[in-house]
């Protein structure tokens, strides 16, 4: 099934940060954003300008827009997510160009399922941490990220 870019922003909103409240939604839809217009690296490559759904869709990004992970399905996934009319606010508020300030510049967000955010993410420090919220750690850019 195709979705728009909408709908699949919604989904994948609802899938990776659904359990998170408004903030925490907003938050991951300000990374997705952050990344469709970085104007450097590996981001500003892969959205060529601006293209959300080109953020979306980059392979391995995001756990949600896999149906299997490591051999298994993965039963959390873009196509069993319900967006509700939060989530297509939410994605609305972001597509007009909003972001969420206690995220700032950040690229990258994981949930590290600890009380500690790891100081750079990922593994090669391109990302150091910024803030949390909620259960995710999100990270800005390092200088090393621009080199990818």
């Amino acid at each position: 099934m195709a979705f728009d870019t909408r709908e699949l922003f919604a989904r994948l909103i609802q899938c990776e940060a659904g359990g998170e409240g408004e903030d925490g939604m907003r938050a991951v839809a300000s990374v997705i954003m952050n990344r469709a217009t970085v104007g450097y690296g590996e981001f500003a490559r892969v959205s060529n300008g601006g293209d959300v759904r080109a953020i979306i869709e980059q392979q391995y990004q995001f756990v949600c827009m896999r149906t299997t992970v490591g051999g298994e399905y993965n039963p959390q996934n873009i196509y069993n997510a319900n967006p509700t009319e939060v989530q297509y606010s939410i994605v609305d508020w972001a597509l007009a160009g909003n972001t969420f300030s206690a995220v700032g510049n950040s690229l990258f967000f994981f949930n590290p399922y600890s009380e500690q955010c790891p100081t750079y993410f990922p593994a090669n420090q391109i990302g150091v941490i910024y803030s949390r919220v909620g259960a995710h750690c999100f990270y800005a850019p390092t200088e090393k990220y621009k080199l990818t």
